[in-house]
């Protein structure tokens, strides 16, 4: 019997590359960089952008842009421009009626993670909210995985948490706390990327991954 669940969040419920990658295009724009836009794909999503930039940007370049980034995508709401994938409404009004625990689980920063999820009517669903800190202290989704599991009170045994995500960084962040990992294979995963980091399933609807786990 599922109790608890681990959600994330950019290409598990909603998709986000539009305004992800929108605002931080504004935002090299807005510093003056050349950067063409193949440069700027969903290979970024995932892990936060101030790991996934600076191959891009190099440090310099990197922690000029951030700033601006944040700017335009948190206090400016480019955070907004993401669309809930097929069937996440309905799977996740399922598992709050079957009495699951959520937890959303995001390497994004926490303010951003609670407009979208303010935006989307979802924030009552969720029992807590979980993300990186504006200080980058949970820069693994390791971290973030941990600090969910500690805000939840560490439940195990049958009550260990499933964790949803669409990237290898959930797979393995996940499984530095021996939790099993479910695919969104919907998400922003290369072919074949969930599967050999260890997913335990990969599902390629949110309908097929409420039926596995509500029946």
């Amino acid at each position: 019997m599922l109790t608890h669940i681990l959600l994330d969040l950019d290409g598990t419920l909603v998709d986000s590359a539009p305004g992800i990658l929108g605002s931080l295009r504004r935002a090299i724009d807005e510093a003056g960089l050349d950067v063409p836009d193949s440069a700027l794909g969903t290979h970024l999503l995932g892990p936060p952008l101030y790991r996934s930039l600076p191959p891009i940007l190099g440090v310099e370049g990197a922690a000029t842009v951030l700033p601006i980034y944040r700017r335009i995508y948190g206090d400016e709401d480019g955070c907004l421009d993401c669309v809930p994938y097929p069937g996440i409404e309905t799977l996740l009004r399922a598992l709050h009626e079957a009495g699951v625990t959520m937890a959303l689980a995001t390497s994004k920063a926490e303010p951003p993670a609670h407009k979208i999820l303010a935006h989307h009517g979802w924030t009552d669903l969720f029992t807590e909210i979980v993300g990186d800190t504006r200080a980058a202290e949970r820069p693994t989704k390791g971290a973030v995985v941990g600090e969910a599991l500690r805000r939840l009170g560490h439940p195990s045994g049958t009550s260990a948490p499933l964790m949803v995500g669409d990237r290898l960084h959930d797979v393995e962040g996940s499984a530095e706390h021996g939790l099993r990992c479910v695919g969104a294979g919907w998400g922003y995963a290369e072919p074949g990327e969930l599967e050999a980091a260890g997913a335990a399933t990969v599902y390629a609807s949110a309908d097929d991954l409420r039926v596995a786990l509500l029946g």
